[in-house]
């Protein structure tokens, strides 16, 4: 069985026990994949009979003609299908628990529940991911620095929620903030923040990126899982909303916020929101004013389609209304051609769920083509988190097979052009994953 952690560890030992001088003398690995059918990220069809060379952590060839490497590895293929990593653009890393166990767990076990599942979402071939709500500021350091495997993080920090809006999980018997200084343990723990009035709005967004958030996120309406915020309302002004843009365009990036209903997707987007996140009940008049402003649609379908058991009738009625939504957003995207549509899942506390998020493929299968939902989960979605600007950790090119891209590939046992369904089941089907020029599972040696 591979053991990626073991890997990781020796090779980060190697590295760091390298004097400046001596490191910079040392070649960049190459690495020959020969005898691949190549997915580019943005085609329809694949590249086939062709090679890709990467060199140190990037691509720097892809050809059908024959490569050679001189002194390099040499990875025959097989005729599988190489394509880049996955991206999902909504994962919240750090709730791996449920709100309720939060404030009987320290701070060690917290990370360590991060760590794991960072692994776990990399060996399913998900080599980024977008936090939109949590503290994973450390969990991004230490996978970047090889200390741990995972994915590339994006962070927004602590989703940043009025009082009472859906980042605001204190019950509804629980006292007013104005009585008591306790915020609760989502808050404690930096999941969320929670801001009222533009000047609260300017302090927390800016904290976020002083910690390093390479974008912002807002819910501007009511959730599914959020104790006291029913799916119809309106969160934030105006006014609240254009601060955190103001803020978060002072630092050339972005904002994304969560949100259902129509009225909160126009008072999103008018007021400079780039990216909706679930938007299960826009209507036409609603998608005219995305389009109009360039935002983008971060979408989701497991998430709904599989409601959680353990919790309250009123949390399951919600997910059951929001599911109602998604087929005729999703069929609406479909009739205007719409592509500024991201690839998320979105679930939270529930590690058996999550090792399910590849079945997000096939569940938008029932509304795209093959290459339109690996367009998605690849390439499109790069495009969304290249909106950071200079605040992307990871300015190089995701989400494509090309010269000078990062060497974020996967092989794969079977054609997912033609059968999408080989992507659910990395364990047998994710037959090699590379993230940043590093193997971390290779079943064909």
């Amino acid at each position: 069985m591979f053991r990626p952690v073991t890997c990781i560890f020796v090779s980060s030992v190697f590295v760091l026990g390298l004097g400046g001088a001596q490191a910079q003398d040392v070649e960049p690995k190459t690495t020959l994949f020969a005898n691949v059918n190549v997915f580019d990220g943005a085609s329809e069809t694949l590249i086939e009979n062709a090679n890709v060379v990467v060199t140190g952590n990037m691509i720097t060839a892809v050809s059908t003609e024959p490569l050679a490497v001189a002194g390099g590895t040499v990875i025959d293929g097989g005729g599988r299908t190489l394509m880049p990593g996955f991206i999902d653009m909504h994962v919240h890393l750090s709730l791996q628990v449920n709100y309720a166990e939060l404030s009987g767990l320290d701070s060690y076990y917290f990370a360590f529940t991060q760590a794991r599942e960072a692994e776990r979402m990399l060996l399913r071939g998900f080599t980024t991911a977008r936090d939109v709500g949590g503290n994973v500021f450390s969990l991004k350091r230490v996978i970047d620095e090889g200390m741990f495997p995972g994915p590339r993080i994006y962070p927004s920090g602590a989703a940043i929620s009025q009082t009472g809006g859906h980042g605001d999980y204190r019950l509804p018997n629980a006292p007013s903030r104005l009585l008591v200084n306790e915020p609760g343990p989502a808050i404690r723990e930096g999941i969320g923040a929670l801001a009222d009035g533009p000047a609260q709005m300017l302090v927390a967004v800016r904290e976020n990126l002083r910690r390093g958030a390479s974008q912002i996120k807002l819910t501007v309406g009511g959730g599914v899982a959020s104790p006291a915020d029913p799916l119809d309302v309106l969160q934030f002004t105006p006014e609240e909303i254009r601060a955190a843009v103001q803020a978060a365009n002072n630092w050339n990036t972005y904002v994304a916020a969560h949100v259902y209903n129509p009225d909160g997707i126009r008072q999103a987007v008018e007021n400079g929101i780039m990216s909706i996140e679930h938007a299960n009940f826009i209507d036409a008049e609603t998608f005219d004013l995305i389009e109009e402003k360039g935002a983008w649609l971060s979408v989701q379908a497991m998430v709904f389609v599989n409601t959680p058991t353990s919790v309250s009738d009123e949390v399951k009625a919600r997910f059951a209304e929001a599911l109602t939504g998604i087929d005729q957003m999703f069929k609406l995207i479909n009739e205007r051609g719409f592509k500024r549509v991201a690839f998320g899942t979105d679930v939270i506390a529930d590690p058996d769920l999550m090792a399910r998020q590849n079945e997000e493929f096939t569940l938008r299968a029932r509304w795209f083509e093959p290459a339109e939902v690996m367009r998605q989960a690849t390439s499109g979605n790069a495009e969304l988190l290249a909106l950071s600007g200079p605040r992307n950790p990871y300015p190089g090119k995701l989400g494509v097979i090309e010269e000078g891209a990062y060497a974020d590939i996967l092989l794969i046992n079977g054609n997912p052009l033609e059968d999408i369904s080989v992507l659910t089941n990395p364990d047998e089907n994710l037959a090699l994953i590379m993230k940043d020029g590093v193997i971390y599972k290779n079943t064909l040696n």
